[in-house]
């Protein structure tokens, strides 16, 4: 069992820090083929691979005062950074006026919305079995790309596109993950890895809007039966992605292990960092493939910064409403400070 926990925490920080360094990428998917290849490789796993595992451990959702419980873990912090966001755009970009639209959500914020809903929406679906839930799961996300108004609003396109995949790791056992892992798997998981690296090279004109499952099929192209295929060979293109991630996640505990518990401050702290990056000079240090590596590395050290216990406690009352890690780290400090005052006076 503790090989599991390991397991999903080392899963969790990797695809963090791929969340991170997907999003300082952004600025140079225009100028650059190879870092626009990289970039949409990412987009294959990362956010797919992050809702299967949520998925994964909706488990309590048939519990009493369940919604209430992840009403207070998602949807509060939600308005909270929506506000914080609100007043950090408008310094940033120096808007002309200051507006605060609580149903479209800024940026990555959308996770939080949609996470409550496929919590929600897992209440009905948890009764159906697995091959009928899915099949319906799959067939609303395919069909709601028709739908021109369901975009941002409410999160509400990528709630329907991306339920499959919650609904799907709902479902999936620790046996699956077992069977998954296995080490024969691995070698096939790079070579996919390669192969749809290589697939995105030759094929250039590939739109990666089609990776964001933001958007209906009117904004991407001419709306048309072919669109449903379209997103139906993304769905399986990330399938394929994310069983390949999840085949080659170390088991094992590491230094960075115990950070994939934070991800959540993560997820909600970077937006600051990476925004600022985008707008300062910064950005035009790198341009050459050693640069895009140290980018990957300062990718790291954020992800490392943002999840240890220091930015968690000063974090903790904005995300969860509690202030246990801040008083934990008081505790610890204080302790410190006493030990050195009494080993000096005692000099």
């Amino acid at each position: 069992m503790k090989k599991r926990d390991y397991y999903f925490d080392n899963a969790k920080f990797i695809l963090i820090f791929f969340v991170v360094f997907g999003h300082l990428l952004r600025s140079f998917i225009e100028d650059n083929e190879m870092i626009y290849n990289i970039y949409k490789v990412i987009y294959t796993f990362h956010m797919p691979a992050f809702i299967l595992v949520s998925g994964f451990f909706a488990r309590g959702f048939n519990k009493k005062g369940y919604v209430m419980k992840i009403a207070k873990k998602l949807i509060l912090p939600y308005f909270i950074f929506q506000l914080i966001y609100s007043i950090f755009y408008y310094f940033l970009y120096s808007k002309s006026t200051f507006t605060i639209d609580p149903l479209n959500p800024h940026w990555s914020l959308w996770f939080l919305i949609s996470l409550f809903c496929w919590n929600l929406m897992l209440i009905g679906f948890a009764k159906l079995s697995a091959p009928t839930g899915l099949l319906i799961a799959f067939g609303l996300g395919l069909g709601v790309g028709y739908v021109d108004w369901i975009s941002n609003y409410l999160s509400l396109s990528r709630t329907f596109v991306y339920f499959p995949l919650f609904l799907l790791g709902y479902h999936l056992t620790k046996d699956h993950i077992k069977t998954l892992t296995r080490p024969s798997f691995k070698i096939g998981a790079l070579i996919s890895f390669t192969v749809v690296f290589l697939g995105f090279y030759f094929n250039p004109d590939i739109d990666y809007k089609w990776l964001l499952g933001s958007k209906p099929y009117s904004m991407m192209e001419a709306a048309s039966i072919s669109s449903m295929f379209t997103r139906l060979s993304f769905y399986l293109l990330s399938l394929l992605m994310v069983f390949s991630f999840l085949t080659i996640v170390p088991k094992k505990q590491y230094f960075f292990t115990d950070l994939g518990k934070n991800t959540l401050y993560v997820y909600l702290l970077h937006g600051f960092f990476v925004r600022v990056f985008r707008e300062s000079e910064v950005q035009d240090f790198f341009h050459s493939p050693e640069r895009f590596i140290l980018l990957a590395f300062i990718a790291l050290v954020l992800t490392l910064l943002l999840s240890s216990k220091y930015a968690a406690a000063f974090a903790q009352p904005l995300i969860e409403f509690k202030t246990s890690r801040i008083n934990r780290l008081k505790t610890r400090i204080g302790a410190i400070v006493r030990f050195y005052r009494r080993k000096m006076l005692s000099q």
